[in-house]
C-alpha cells in the first residue's frame, strides 16, 4: 500500500482510534503464533466461530451439514487483523472479503493466506471507505472490533450499510459489567497475561441492550445474542447463556416487499 493510501485509510473522519490502531500493528508479525499476544484469540475461535455458522446457516437458510455451508456467500470481516475469521470463512466456501485499517496486519494477513493457498480479498481500508464504494455482502462479521472504536453507534451504522438486504451481520464484543472488568481488563491483562496489557478500555464495553439498540437504530432486527466463557476446569472457551463479559450478537437487515432494505 502505498504512503498516501495508508493515510487515507486511517485519515480524518474516520470512526478509529489511532492509538489501538498503532497498537495492534505493532503486532503484525504475531497473529498466527498460537501461543503468543493473541492466544486467547486463538483459544476463543471454535467457540466463536461455531456462533457465526449457526447463526448464518439460520438466518440465511443453509445446510448446516454440508462440509462448505458459505459457498454461496458473498462475506466480508470487518476488522481482520490478520485473518483469524477471514481464513475459517473461505474455508468453508465463502467469497470472503477482509479489511482492515493497518496495512501491516493486512500484510501479514495477505501473506498467510497466499502460504495456506486461500483467496481473499484484503484491503487496507476504513469500513466506511468500503460502505461509500456501495458494497455490501450476505455476511458481515466483525468480531473484537467495537469496543475499539470512539462512536460505536456510528460504527454499527456503517457496518448496517454493508449488510445486503436480508443479510446478516455478527458481531463478538465484552459486555461493560464489574464481572467484565474483574476478569477481562483486571485478570486477563495484569494477572494471567492473556493480553498485552492496556489492549481494552472498559468504558468502552457495550452492553447488549446498548448493541442491540444501535443495531435497531441502524434498521437491522431480529437481534439475538449469546455469551462465551471460559472453563477454568477444562482450560476452554465455550457458548454460554451468560454474557456478562464476552458475548456474541447477530442482526439481520430486513428485505421490504419491493426486495429492499
Amino acid at each position: 500500500m502505498q504512503p498516501a493510501q495508508e493515510q487515507a485509510a486511517q485519515g480524518a473522519g474516520a470512526n478509529l482510534d489511532p492509538r489501538e490502531i498503532a497498537q495492534f500493528e505493532a503486532l503484525a508479525d504475531k497473529w498466527w503464533d498460537a501461543e503468543g499476544p493473541f492466544r486467547m484469540l486463538h483459544r476463543i475461535g471454535p467457540p466463536r466461530l461455531a456462533y457465526v455458522r449457526d447463526a448464518a446457516t439460520r438466518h440465511l437458510g443453509l445446510d448446516a451439514t454440508a462440509r462448505r455451508p458459505y459457498a454461496a456467500l458473498s462475506c466480508l470481516d470487518v476488522g481482520c487483523g490478520g485473518g483469524l475469521i477471514a481464513e475459517p470463512l473461505a474455508r468453508l466456501g465463502g467469497t470472503v472479503t477482509a479489511i482492515d485499517p493497518a496495512a501491516k496486519n493486512i500484510e501479514a494477513a495477505r501473506l498467510h493466506a497466499e502460504n495456506s493457498g486461500l483467496a481473499i480479498d484484503y484491503q487496507a481500508v476504513t469500513a466506511e471507505m468500503l460502505a461509500d464504494a456501495g458494497r455490501t455482502f450476505d455476511l458481515v462479521t466483525c468480531l473484537e472490533v467495537v469496543e475499539h472504536v470512539p462512536d460505536p453507534p456510528a460504527f454499527v451504522a456503517t457496518l448496517a450499510r454493508l449488510v445486503r438486504p436480508g443479510g446478516l451481520l455478527v458481531m463478538s464484543t465484552l459486555n461493560r459489567t464489574p464481572k467484565s472488568y474483574v476478569l477481562a481488563i483486571v485478570g486477563a491483562e495484569y494477572v494471567l497475561g492473556w493480553l498485552p496489557r492496556g489492549t481494552h478500555d472498559w468504558t468502552r464495553f457495550v452492553t447488549p441492550d446498548e448493541l442491540q439498540a444501535h443495531c435497531a437504530k441502524a434498521g437491522l432486527g431480529s437481534f439475538a445474542s449469546e455469551g462465551i466463557v471460559y472453563d477454568i476446569l477444562h482450560d476452554r472457551w465455550q457458548r454460554s447463556a451468560d454474557t456478562g463479559v464476552n458475548y456474541m450478537a447477530c442482526a439481520v437487515k430486513a428485505v421490504n416487499a419491493a426486495g429492499e432494505s
